[in-house]
């Protein structure tokens, strides 16, 4: 939204071994960012990674050249992520000059060449990783959190003991109650963003994961917390953790390796896969047994935690 609220000049460099007048008119004019550099592979590179929309190469004798009626190639870049509008001013009021340094008519080749690749998804795309974690973190954890702390609250835990029903079995139910919320939230999420992938199955499997660490993340908030307090306290604090991964999916040209820091991520990115890039289950299931991997940790968290509630609960 913002990017078309405040859209940004077009930049342009330009690498000029003859004192063009074309360059002279370009530093002239008002709405372009220009500047100029020594090495053309600066200028590609430059160009390639997005920090100029074009680079413009102009050989020596290139304004000599046109006068005398030739047609010297003109090197002209574009960055595959600048905005189509920038490019078409830019190549535009290129053209153009070249025409003045001539006369009338057109008196060069123009060969575009585009530096790198253009983007493959829109923003739309790279925010439902955002959007779906929040359903999963509302659902999973802070759902199967909450109804945990508030049976305690209300001491009905404690009521149980003395009951056939034994404290993993509530566990239990909080759990799979967090993990069908999450599951039905994730994928009216996703619909409503038409992102359900072309793999039900692969898209069912990542969910279930994705899910299934949410629950536990919750579980071990619930266990953890003495009252809603503490619980809010552990949401606010420790879900920024949860959410980081999202971020590098609206940033792609920050370095991604550093997601993979975050649990999270291990969970998320098969979703993102399968539902936005049409993966299956064979170019994600990498990341679907590390996923399963940080479950089986939380498990044993969420194990750990239990067995000292009940322990809590038998002695107050």
């Amino acid at each position: 939204m913002f990017g078309g609220l405040f859209p940004p000049q077009p930049r342009l460099a330009i690498v000029d071994r003859g004192l063009s007048e074309i360059t002279a008119a370009y530093r002239q004019m008002d709405g372009i960012d220009v500047e100029l550099l020594d090495d053309e592979a600066q200028l590609k590179a430059r160009v390639e990674q997005n920090q100029y929309d074009a680079g413009l190469i102009l050989p020596a004798g290139f304004d000599e050249a046109v006068r005398a009626g030739q047609k010297p190639l003109l090197e002209f870049y574009v960055s595959g992520e600048s905005l189509a509008s920038n490019r078409i001013i830019l190549s535009a009021n290129t053209i153009d000059l070249v025409r003045t340094v001539e006369g009338d008519t057109a008196a060069v080749e123009v060969e575009v060449v585009q530096m790198g690749e253009a983007p493959q998804l829109s923003v739309a795309q790279r925010l439902v990783p955002m959007v779906v974690i929040f359903a999963l973190l509302i659902a999973g954890v802070l759902l199967t959190g909450t109804s945990l702390v508030e049976e305690k609250e209300r001491r009905t835990l404690s009521a149980m003991l003395v009951s056939p029903v034994k404290l993993s079995e509530v566990v239990a139910a909080k759990a799979i109650l967090g993990l069908v919320l999450s599951l039905l939230m994730g994928f009216i999420i996703l619909a409503m963003n038409s992102a359900l992938g072309s793999s039900p199955l692969a898209l069912f499997v990542a969910l279930v994961v994705a899910a299934l660490m949410c629950v536990e993340v919750g579980l071990l908030y619930g266990a953890g917390a003495r009252d809603m307090k503490g619980l809010y306290a552990l949401f606010k604090g420790l879900n920024l953790l949860l959410f980081a991964p999202v971020v590098f999916y609206l940033f792609p040209d920050w370095p991604q390796w550093l997601g993979k820091i975050f649990p999270t991520y291990w969970a998320i990115d098969p979703v993102f896969e399968v539902a936005v890039n049409g993966a299956g289950l064979s170019d994600v299931w990498v990341e679907l047994v590390v996923a399963l991997a940080i479950c089986e940790v939380l498990a044993l968290g969420v194990a750990t935690l239990i067995r000292r509630m009940r322990t809590q609960l038998a002695t107050g």
